[in-house]
């Protein structure tokens, strides 16, 4: 396998690729050595890939760019051949068409698509082509074909109302539901991709599915559950309003319009800018943005969710203390009534 530098990746180079690959998957220590060699083998012919992009803002692939497990160079130049991708080729125009033609004539690639797709006629063209007419010839002939962002899942931003476009996700514009692998979030996260192609070259499958086409094992889980603040909410304790002393102590953002207790993904483990963060750890609320329409089902984005329970009702931790104590002090009350009527009868029996 020839590398980036024109000589061989080494097996030790290889096996440390793998081993943190499969690690940011959850697989045990133990099998990275049974899983390197499968990955190895399934990557020694280098998978071919055709990224397309259509109406998005690149975040996706900036995602990528930031991956550290294999990194961008790794991945690209020596575990897959991306023949085709027009933010990091050096193909411009009819060069740039006569590639991606070459690519899809042998029918055996992986397509990725990042960017939601107009229907409209003259909405959304490349090179004088549609980019619908684009998606349902490169879509339409590859081996597998998995959708990256919100855009490329359900149309995301792009397609927020009024949406005069008819901007659509790839299974909507091409009749795909069930097709396609999913991976949604604004940005996608580069290790569900990497992590996706990876279970697929190694496992020789594709990864079990939820209802909405997106791999159970990175959107299996609700924010909510694997929060850190989440025992901030059990008790309770929320922030109101930005900059004030709750928001400082690391309070429950859900009065903020956090969207966790509705969002299915695995942001709370696998971070962001290599695991350095996430967008409820520098305190934002979360958006939703791994659910369908989040930009208008979502909106406002800082209004709480009307049906989430809280588990005292709408009150603050303050409240609840008091509750709590006043409680407290009523069942000592009580019990001490309870003694002394016990006591009272003893003494009444014990004089008859």
């Amino acid at each position: 396998m020839l590398t980036r530098r024109g000589e061989g990746l080494s097996r030790r180079e290889f096996v440390r690729i793998a081993g943190t690959t499969l690690a940011a998957l959850g697989f045990s220590g133990a099998l990275t050595p049974k899983l390197a060699r499968a990955l190895e083998k399934a990557a020694a012919g280098r998978p071919k890939v055709v990224w397309l992009h259509f109406a998005s803002d690149t975040g996706c692939t900036e995602s990528l760019i930031k991956s550290d497990h294999p990194n961008t160079a790794e991945l690209v130049l020596d575990i897959l051949s991306v023949d085709y991708h027009e933010s990091i080729m050096a193909a411009a125009g009819k060069q740039a068409d006569e590639v991606l033609a070459k690519a899809v004539a042998g029918k055996d690639y992986i397509c990725v698509v990042e960017g939601g797709i107009p229907t409209v006629p003259g909405h959304g063209m490349i090179g004088g082509r549609e980019m619908l007419d684009i998606a349902k010839e490169v879509c339409g002939n590859a081996k597998a074909v998995v959708a990256i962002g919100s855009c490329a899942v359900d149309g995301g931003v792009p397609a927020a109302k009024p949406n005069p476009s008819k901007i659509l996700g790839v299974d909507q514009a091409l009749n795909m539901k069930g097709k396609v692998i999913n991976l949604p979030c604004c940005p996608v996260n580069p290790e569900w991709l990497i992590g996706t192609v990876v279970y697929v070259l190694t496992i020789g499958k594709v990864p079990e599915l939820d209802d909405k086409g997106r791999p159970k094992m990175f959107y299996g889980r609700k924010i909510h559950d694997n929060c850190p603040r989440r025992t901030h909410f059990d008790g309770g304790r929320f922030v109101e309003q930005f900059g004030s002393k709750e928001e400082a102590a690391g309070y429950c953002l859900y009065k903020m319009g956090c969207k966790g207790p509705e969002a299915w993904s695995e942001c709370p483990k696998t971070r962001w800018n290599s695991k350095e963060s996430w967008c409820i750890e520098i305190g934002s609320p979360c958006l939703g943005c791994s659910e369908n329409q989040w930009t208008d089902n979502f909106a406002p984005f800082y209004e709480k969710l009307a049906n989430v329970a809280l588990p005292y009702g709408d009150l603050t931790a303050d409240k609840v203390g008091v509750g709590i104590a006043v409680a407290t002090g009523a069942a000592i009350a009580g019990h001490a009534v309870l003694k002394a009527a016990r006591g009272k009868s003893g003494d009444e029996a014990k004089k008859e």
